[in-house]
């Protein structure tokens, strides 16, 4: 998988902080990793996952969560982050509006959030919306990826909720 575009839309700084929550680590979260690490970020996993062992191995720097079931919230605490992933969890999750309203509480102001899922599992019309209703701005669906469909908006300083 060729990730050069997707990693474009990222310009991480000394001290920022990205979270991805996701079902499945694969190259974009090794991307991910690599990218804030060589930037003297911090990366953070939340993995709706059974299998935990070889992660610490695999992120040795990472801060890593563990939820069991698609029930379970992530947890974030409020402005941690500057950038947070939704990686194939969004359709799947049993509360997305829950996970969303958490990842707007989380982001820093002017942060992003980005939503991935595999081709034709989101109803991007409908998310767009969902993401409008949650106060995030500047909605885009990002064609970059052959095999997911993208969704990036913003956070903005005193729009919305002004958290």
């Amino acid at each position: 998988m060729d990730l050069t575009q997707f990693l474009e839309l990222f310009n991480p700084y000394p001290g920022n902080k990205y979270l991805q929550v996701t079902t499945e680590v694969d190259a974009t979260t090794d991307a991910l990793y690599d990218l804030m690490k060589g930037a003297n970020g911090e990366f953070a996993l939340a993995l709706y996952s059974q299998e935990q062992k070889e992660m610490i191995q695999r992120y040795p720097d990472a801060t890593l969560q563990y939820l069991t079931t698609l029930t379970q919230p992530f947890r974030a605490l409020p402005r941690d982050y500057d950038m947070v992933i939704f990686k194939d969890i969004f359709s799947k999750h049993h509360n997305p509006k829950g996970i969303l309203k958490i990842a707007y509480t989380t982001l820093a102001n002017a942060a992003h959030i980005i939503i991935m899922e595999k081709k034709g599992v989101l109803d991007v019309d409908a998310t767009l919306q969902l993401l409008e209703e949650f106060e995030f701005r500047s909605q885009n669906s990002i064609d970059i990826l052959p095999e997911y469909d993208l969704l990036m908006a913003k956070k903005l300083h005193m729009w919305g909720n002004g958290l």
